[in-house]
């Protein structure tokens, strides 16, 4: 499909916030990308998610240890996607192009495709956000309705219900169905794959044999199918709705606006900077352990404006982008808890469903 185009406005917002923000760096004498402390907190995320996958696998628990060793585990693999594939997928993790590429392949390694997840996320999702038909992300059909443009089913008046269910079943979906349908229709939703080189080829099915060896194959043949199923369930179900819930509430939720195309003109009412503004929220920003947790990801205006600067430096910057904002009288649009963004979501799905 032809992608549409944003307006050729003459807002200078975008400008204002890369000066002054190079200004910040200049000043502080210090780098856009990841420090010391990216690395320490990928190190002990991935120290500690070998430590409990080892765990498991060695030592035979009853299962209510094993189902609180299962839910760390959980939580473990949404952290090293929120803190080391996302930045190193978006080259903020560190300077060194080598360095991000390992980064980004962590999730290679917990059974995501990263080549895929750059295109759906990095080039699709950051330049079109919130954009029906183009944003793969708002297409939940026909399991949700995440945007009044699409089409309404009877069951979707109990969404905001069942969503914690269907949430919860993302990552499994992802690793298990998505991945390869995209890898065989060459295509994120309606938008064309650019075409997989050799290696392309080789990571996706190294990475997929790989995963199923360590995380169904070995597990299976040490404890058999019944008490693999019930690990791997609650670990996969665990990551899948915190990989999601992050998103919606950034994304989906009843101050976000998500803008239609002018079909005659192809074209979008706002410039790209505007249109971040207008169809992504921050939430939580002042809870220390959420943004250190999330990787950042709370500040997720700024991670949309500015994708290729490393999340330990959001809470610096997004002082300077609410500033300038509030100078240009345009949205910045945050919740301050996550209790209220969460609530946010589930009127927005209770409204799309009505």
């Amino acid at each position: 499909m032809d992608l549409p185009k944003f307006s050729n406005s003459t807002a200078p917002i975008l400008a204002v916030l890369k000066k002054r923000i190079n200004e910040y760096f200049q000043r502080e004498k210090i780098s856009p990308t990841g420090n010391s402390k990216v690395f320490f907190k990928a190190g002990i995320l991935s120290l500690v998610f070998i430590l409990a996958y080892t765990s498991l696998l060695v030592f035979s628990s009853p299962y209510w240890l094993v189902s609180i060793e299962c839910i760390v585990l959980g939580i473990l693999t949404a952290s090293i996607g929120f803190n080391v594939m996302h930045d190193g997928a978006h080259g903020s993790f560190s300077k060194y192009k080598w360095l991000n590429n390992i980064a980004a392949a962590s999730f290679d390694f917990l059974g995501a495709s990263s080549h895929l997840w750059k295109v759906k996320h990095n080039v699709i999702h950051h330049a079109y956000t919130n954009i029906d038909g183009v944003d793969d992300d708002i297409n939940a059909q026909p399991f949700l309705r995440l945007c009044a443009t699409q089409k309404r089913y009877s069951i979707y008046r109990y969404q905001f219900i069942y969503f914690w269910f269907l949430y919860s079943l993302l990552y499994l979906f992802w690793v298990f169905f998505t991945d390869y349908k995209k890898y065989f229709t060459q295509k994120i939703g309606s938008v064309s794959l650019p075409k997989f080189t050799f290696r392309n080829h080789i990571t996706f099915w190294s990475f997929k044999t790989l995963y199923i060896l360590l995380f169904v194959a070995l597990p299976i043949y040490l404890y058999g199918v019944i008490p693999w199923l019930f690990g791997f369930l609650i670990c996969t179900m665990v990551a899948g709705f915190l990989l999601s819930i992050v998103f919606q509430l950034a994304h989906t939720i009843e101050e976000t606006a998500f803008p239609a195309v002018a079909e005659s003109q192809g074209r979008l009412e706002d410039e790209w900077a505007i249109h971040q503004l207008k169809s992504t929220a921050n939430f939580a920003t002042k809870n220390k352990f959420v943004t250190w947790w999330l990787g950042g990801l709370n500040f997720q205006i700024e991670h949309h404006l500015f994708p290729k600067i490393s999340h330990i430096h959001y809470p610096a910057i997004c002082k300077i982008v609410r500033q300038t904002c509030a100078e240009s009288k345009l949205p910045y649009i945050e919740h301050n808890k996550i209790r209220s963004a969460l609530r946010s979501h589930i009127f927005y799905l209770k409204k799309l469903g009505r």
